[in-house]
């Protein structure tokens, strides 16, 4: 443990973890994402296996991630080169967490952009300029927003300047302070809309829809959806959770601390969805928005309701709280290393980020307006930033924690930093060896195109599978184990 150095701060307790890393998963990919992708796949039977695939692969790379930050004390690239280090391993295992920082800065440079719009259409909802009598006229208002560099860039300027201002303060006065009372108040306004979805009429058919488990309406597109959301859902491999975890003090149990935020983590996309399809189902609407949900349909249905304005007023504030608290978090990361390792301020290394981000950021916003012709290889700048993070640098840095904590580490560094009973110990050993890092090679596989990989509710087969994997794996795992630590 003599690698280890402490942070200049921690959390004031595990709940101030929960509350951020919480507020960081949740963001607009719960509300906004999830919600729609339930709708296009199926309803509850999407719901049942996002459900498993958050057990199977997203709660044991968190722990993993969790552990690392702790033990490593410091930004995702300190984090990592310490605890490889007190192992006795190749330093070169540190490019996870470069690559780690790097993806939470590019995902930050264009989520900033989206984050505008939930801003801009409260402004919109509060003056009265969501007007219109389909969502023909609703998609025309999305378009014109977008195509307006000066209104685009004024919002998603704005976003990056509250956040900065927020985690220049730090982490107790900044972070902690601010999610204590964002994300109880998201919450507060989700129980609010569901109270009025009750009586809407259509509570009753999204009640149904979201928990109807009929597994004949889910497709093996609608399996790899739920697995890849699962795994995107909780902000892994973006730098977010392991410098967050950095800050999570000795005592606090990581197994607790991250079956605490899937639970809110879920139980959040589930109250959005029970808030949001009532509306939608009320109005006559289909539940099969896509992207379009929040911003056309959603308004629309609003239009229509009694003291519809206040209740979009509710849900835009909740929707812009959603998205500061994760950007928040995407940019800790970067922010926590040039304090940690260039001797600045955290004000000055905020502020300094901000610059930059808002300079990346601006090129993605570019993308939807002056900038729209400006392609290469068919893809905007902003299509870039999502394809490269999405698709490559979170699924391989995903699969380089996993294995670089059930393959390389000594087995005494997690055996510690976990502090759990042998037979779960055994467990979570057991998933990062060999269920998180099949979980993460389909999404990798399926994300790039390279096999469009389909199959059914075959569990059996797919279990004989895993128990293949298991036996090849522990037979070659002293020489794998040889291989990756180098």
């Amino acid at each position: 443990m003599t690698t280890q150095q402490q942070p200049r701060v921690q959390w004031l307790g595990r709940w101030g973890f929960v509350l951020a890393a919480t507020g960081s998963a949740v963001g607009l990919g719960n509300i906004w994402k999830f919600p729609y992708m339930t709708g296009e796949h199926g309803g509850g039977a999407f719901v049942l296996v996002y459900l498993v695939c958050i057990l199977a692969v997203g709660v044991p790379v968190m722990m993993t991630e969790i552990g690392l930050g702790r033990r490593g004390r410091g930004s995702p690239i300190d984090a990592v080169r310490r605890v490889v280090t007190e192992s006795g391993r190749s330093p070169l295992w540190s490019l996870l967490g470069w690559m780690a920082m790097l993806a939470g800065f590019m995902i930050l440079s264009f989520y900033v952009v989206v984050a505008g719009w939930s801003f801009s259409y409260l402004w919109k909802m509060l003056t009265g300029g969501l007007s219109g009598s389909g969502v023909e006229d609703m998609a025309a208002i999305f378009v014109a927003n977008n195509e307006n560099p000066l209104n685009l860039g004024f919002w998603s300027t704005l976003v990056t300047l509250v956040t900065m201002v927020i985690v220049g303060k730090g982490v107790q006065a900044g972070i902690e302070k601010s999610v204590s009372w964002m994300m109880p108040g998201m919450v507060i306004m989700l129980l609010i809309l569901i109270g009025y979805g009750v009586f809407s009429g259509g509570f009753g058919e999204a009640w149904q829809f979201l928990f109807s488990f009929n597994t004949g309406s889910l497709s093996s597109e609608g399996m790899l959806a739920a697995l890849g959301h699962a795994f995107f859902t909780l902000s892994l491999a973006s730098g977010a959770i392991l410098t967050y975890g950095s800050y999570l003090p000795a005592g606090a149990s990581i197994a607790r601390t991250t079956f605490s935020v899937a639970v809110a983590d879920t139980l959040v996309a589930l109250m959005a969805g029970l808030a949001i399809f009532p509306v939608i189902f009320a109005n006559g609407m289909s539940p099969e928005g896509g992207p379009g949900l929040l911003f056309m349909s959603l308004p629309l249905a609003f239009q229509a309701m009694p003291l519809g304005t206040l209740f979009g007023v509710l849900f835009f504030v909740m929707l812009s709280m959603a998205a500061l608290t994760s950007s928040i978090s995407m940019v800790e990361a970067t922010v926590s290393w040039l304090v940690d390792n260039k001797g600045i301020t955290r004000r000055a290394a905020a502020w300094g980020t901000g610059i930059v981000l808002w300079l990346v950021s601006t090129l993605a916003m570019l993308s939807f307006n002056v900038g729209a012709d400006w392609t290469l290889a068919g893809k905007h700048f902003f299509d870039w930033l999502d394809y490269l993070t999405s698709r490559w640098m979170m699924p391989l840095g995903g699969l380089g924690m996993v294995l670089l904590a059930g393959f390389v580490l000594k087995s005494e560094t997690f055996r510690e930093e976990l502090g759990l009973a042998p037979h779960w110990h055994a467990l979570w050993l057991f998933m990062v060896r060999y269920v998180s890092p099949l979980g993460i090679l389909v999404i990798f596989v399926d994300a790039l195109g390279i096999a469009r990989l389909q199959f059914g509710l075959h569990w059996p087969w797919l279990l004989a599978v895993l128990v293949l994997i298991t036996l090849i794996g522990e037979v070659a795992s002293p020489r794998l184990r040889r291989t990756l630590a180098g």
